[in-house]
């Protein structure tokens, strides 16, 4: 592929993949009607936090040339963990940052045993998944938390439904972005995340200490996960130690569709935000269009190959 034909994919690429499933459902009769109107799209940009958050925690490990499975189980975890807190009267900024360090504190497991013990990101985390996701549900006596109504419940919603305001949640998912851009873009930690993953040897022997910035990338990753659950907490009242399984497939295919690689050393946030905000558009499309959850399921995994297949393109490699 020409370098003018990659670099077109690779930066209008994600805005080119919203336009056409958000035209994939303004178009047919059954949701022309309700679909592009602001209230939808209020709907929409409201289950995009919990992905977007997981995303951003992702799109940074994936760049340093690492993965994460286990981000399912670490958002259902965190989120029984605050359940927990507040079924026992903990302040709002106790539970949060408890939770917070729940997350980042998996995440510092796994990036010591990547870094340390230089086993495998996806093997790691593939064993986490089950792991974080048994504890939560030993530590809910495997069934849901449940608590008294809690202020943290409103950060999902607003007052009025219909009215024009976004939920706390969103913009403190946009606050992240901004934040984690300038984190990767304008420091030099995020330059090594770059390194890292573009040559980890040639980054070894420029100095960049990479199992140092290997295990700060994944206890950072793990800090936005559990963050994530704090407002899946928040968006279903309980906590759940079910919830978001299969959620890692949707954040992995958001940053994918944003222009990552799965190679690292490329992707950036605003890709990633776009690709969860395609995700979320493509659920709540086939949510009003009646389509059944196994033909979603199909979707996405379609979404993801597809996904993988461009990737593949931008690289320049064939598939064999």
């Amino acid at each position: 592929m020409p370098p003018v034909a990659k670099r077109l994919l690779t930066q209008a690429g994600p805005f080119l993949g919203l336009a056409v499933v958000i035209a994939l459902f303004a178009i047919p009769a059954e949701t022309r009607e309700f679909f592009l109107t602001y209230h939808n799209f209020k709907i929409i940009l409201t289950q995009t936090v919990i992905v977007a958050i997981g995303a951003l925690g992702m799109t940074l490990i994936i760049i340093s040339g690492g993965i994460d499975l286990s981000v399912g189980s670490t958002i259902a975890f965190t989120g029984v963990i605050g359940a927990l807190l507040i079924q026992q009267g903990c302040s709002i900024p106790t539970v949060v940052v408890t939770s917070i360090a729940a997350g980042g504190a998996i995440g510092l497991l796994h990036g010591l045993a990547i870094a340390k013990l230089r086993m495998t990101p996806f093997i790691v985390t593939l064993g986490s998944l089950g792991i974080v996701r048994g504890a939560a549900i030993l530590c809910a006596s495997s069934q849901t938390v449940t608590y008294d109504d809690s202020p943290l419940n409103s950060w999902m919603r607003t007052k009025n439904a219909f009215d024009y305001t976004l939920p706390v949640g969103v913009w403190v998912a946009i606050a992240l972005a901004l934040l984690t851009a300038v984190l990767l873009r304008q420091t030099v930690f995020g330059r090594y995340i770059f390194a890292l993953g573009s040559n980890e040897s040639a980054a070894r022997l420029c100095g960049v200490p990479t199992g140092l910035v290997k295990i700060a990338t994944y206890t950072l990753g793990g800090c936005l996960f559990g963050l994530a659950g704090i407002f899946q907490l928040s968006r279903l009242g309980v906590g759940d130690p079910t919830v978001a399984n299969g959620l890692e497939l949707d954040i992995i295919a958001a940053v994918i569709i944003g222009g990552a690689s799965l190679n690292g050393g490329v992707g950036t946030i605003l890709g990633s935000m776009i690709g969860a905000f395609t995700m979320a558009v493509l659920r709540n499309g086939s949510g009003q269009m009646g389509w059944p959850t196994p033909v979603q399921m199909i979707i996405i995994g379609c979404v993801i190959i597809i996904a993988v297949f461009i990737d593949r393109l931008r690289q320049g490699r064939s598939n064999a």
